[in-house]
């Protein structure tokens, strides 16, 4: 009995048996994440150590914004339209020139700060472009019935990064300084193009049309008719923007006397991400996925709340790894019903679309939070942020009712693209001899 329970909650990996270059993309994105993470903590240290600002830390999520709606958007079309591995490979290789621009401008004498700014922006636009192929890919290599259980192994993936990033990053930036930090995430991207060129071709279909701001309206027109699909955009939009204090975490471990604990910070909600995802199997069973978004981000706005009161750096980090373990909840009911409910001629387009509401709420997030800490004290940006977070997501609750009720056996939109990936997978007809 107790094996069968904890079969019961153990990761499903039906995805990874079932998928070769599910496989490849898990791997390439184990790396990517790890690298990337150590650009990600010491950037803003560097700009808070050259400035000592937290709005000039804040000011990379208004740097980023931009590049990331423009190239998201466009990002999605260009998926529809173009071979998604090549646009993958492409844009990967491209991260791994930011990263050396970082590694060579950390090498000065006196390092400068405007290009810090300048490969962040460059990083957004990437990433825009990157993000809908890879997402979009996964409804394409993986089977209908295991979309939750393939999210949750994204999930996984992300969040082993998320732990050893951030812990491995604060180390190194410490005891061997940001070049150490930034060539290690030059090395990462290397690895992860080598592993990129050995993806199959994911070419477009072959009615497909060349990107165009009309695709792309065709794409919104279809995800504003949905109110499932804008339920889950609007509340990871909201959550982000009202809860994510991440760039202001060195400050907070100032105020804490705790500046030993940075990188723990940074990676306590992976921590709570990870637990839930080693426990995620009963995941799979669960129909009514829209109830994940909605739990899922009112559980990470209570939390972000609770770090802010909480003055003693374990309860901290307590509070922001079960912000972690709701925001992979919210996330898991995200990516299965845009898998489940999406036809795959607009996948690429909607993948933009989803780039956007949950790569756009941070930035504006980040911009926030350092606004707030700066204006009035940095525990008000975070509590007055999860209140904030709690009540948005209740109200969207409230007019959007049908995120609610949404169920995988019933749900029009997901029987539809269930049938059409079924009469895809079917075999051709043998010619008559």
């Amino acid at each position: 009995m107790s094996a069968t329970r904890s079969s019961r909650l153990l990761p499903d990996l039906s995805p990874w048996r079932s998928s070769r270059d599910f496989r490849l993309l898990f791997f390439q994105g184990a790396v990517t994440f790890f690298t990337s993470f150590m650009a990600m903590i010491a950037l803003p240290l560097q700009i808070k150590h050259l400035t000592d600002s937290p709005l000039a830390v804040g000011a990379m999520g208004a740097v980023e914004l931009v590049p990331l709606v423009v190239f998201g958007l466009y990002g999605g079309a260009l998926a529809d339209a173009i071979d998604r591995r090549r646009m993958i490979l492409l844009s990967e290789a491209g991260l791994g020139v930011l990263a050396l621009v970082l590694l060579v401008n950390s090498l000065l004498p006196n390092p400068l700060l405007w290009p810090l700014y300048v490969v962040a922006a460059g990083v957004s636009a990437l990433s825009g472009l990157q993000r809908p192929a890879l997402d979009s890919m996964m409804a394409r290599i993986v089977p209908h019935e295991q979309m939750t259980a393939a999210a949750a192994l994204n999930a996984l993936r992300y969040q082993i990064g998320a732990i050893a990033g951030p812990a491995i990053a604060g180390l190194v930036v410490a005891y061997a300084g940001y070049p150490a930090a930034y060539g290690i995430t030059f090395a990462g991207f290397l690895l992860s193009v080598l592993l990129c060129t050995r993806l199959a071709p994911a070419p477009p279909s072959p009615d497909a049309e060349r990107p165009s701001l009309r695709g792309i309206a065709e794409g919104a027109r279809y995800a504003w008719s949905r109110p499932v699909l804008l339920g889950t955009y609007a509340v990871d939009l909201a959550a982000m923007f009202f809860a994510f204090p991440n760039t202001i975490f060195p400050f907070l471990a100032d105020e804490l006397d705790a500046v030993w604990a940075l990188g723990l910070m940074y990676s306590a909600g992976a921590v709570g991400s990870l637990v839930l995802g080693m426990t995620s199997g009963w995941t799979s069973r669960v129909r009514r996925h829209g109830l994940f978004v909605v739990f899922g981000a009112a559980v990470w706005g209570v939390a972000i709340a609770a770090t802010g009161w909480s003055t003693n750096i374990w309860v901290v980090l307590a509070c922001l790894a079960v912000a972690g373990a709701g925001d992979m909840l919210s996330g898991l009911g995200r990516a299965t019903i845009w898998n489940q409910t999406i036809p795959e001629e607009l996948r690429g387009r909607l993948a933009g679309i989803e780039v956007l509401s949950y790569s756009v709420g941070p930035q504006l997030g980040q911009v926030r939070a350092g606004t707030v800490a700066g204006w009035t004290g940095t525990r008000s940006a975070f509590w007055s942020g999860g209140l904030m977070c709690v009540a948005a997501v209740a109200a969207l609750s409230v007019t959007l009712p049908k995120l609610l009720t949404y169920d995988a056996d019933t749900d029009e939109d997901a029987l539809r693209r269930r049938a059409a990936k079924e009469k895809a997978a079917e075999p051709l007809p043998t010619p008559a001899s």
